[in-house]
């Protein structure tokens, strides 16, 4: 049963092809995204159970060495999170709008899981780090109250790795924003 994410973010493409091939011969895991990143990083995603999760990016993040940027694992995933990142989430109209803004991949994903468990907001897309300089964002929709505290949760998971860019709520947005983010 896929309920849990994992991943690891490295500093060289290289490294990334090499890391990915350990973190697949480690564990029974699906590979749900191994590609380059801006600027010049390469990203590796795996769902499947939490101990075959642990045990891949253990395996990642010994290979990846000195190419380690960072990492995760998050167990029992919040179910919204996997259509965010495909970006087939479904949302078609906006309440109040959250974006939180990263400096990596694994502390979005991270600060997107929490926010969501920690409000009664919807996902609408997890933006990961392609033609962004290696940042990444999240952006979802729920009732003002509920907006704000998503995402101060979520930003609060990205500070401390140091790594929150910005968070930005919109009260009423425009109903035009909403093509932008799909």
């Amino acid at each position: 049963m896929k309920n849990s994410l994992g991943g690891v973010e490295l500093s060289s493409m290289a490294k990334g092809f090499e890391t990915t091939d350990a973190m697949l011969k480690a564990a029974n895991v699906e590979l749900l995204l191994a590609r380059t990143v801006c600027p010049g990083k390469y990203t590796v995603l795996v769902a499947g159970d939490v101990a075959d999760v642990r045990a891949s990016v253990e395996a990642g993040v010994a290979r990846a060495a000195e190419a380690h940027v960072d990492h995760f694992v998050i167990p029992n995933l919040h179910p919204d999170v996997f259509p965010a990142i495909a970006g087939t989430s479904g949302v078609s109209s906006l309440e109040a709008l959250g974006v939180v803004e990263t400096f990596s991949v694994a502390s979005l994903i991270e600060a997107a899981d929490a926010a969501v468990k920690a409000a009664g907001v919807k996902l609408i897309e997890i933006r990961l780090a392609m033609a962004m300089g290696g940042k990444a964002f999240v952006t979802f929709t729920g009732s003002v109250a509920d907006v704000e505290t998503a995402a101060m949760v979520a930003a609060a998971s990205a500070g401390e790795k140091g790594l929150l860019v910005q968070k930005v709520v919109i009260p009423q947005p425009r109903p035009e924003l909403l093509s932008e983010l799909i």
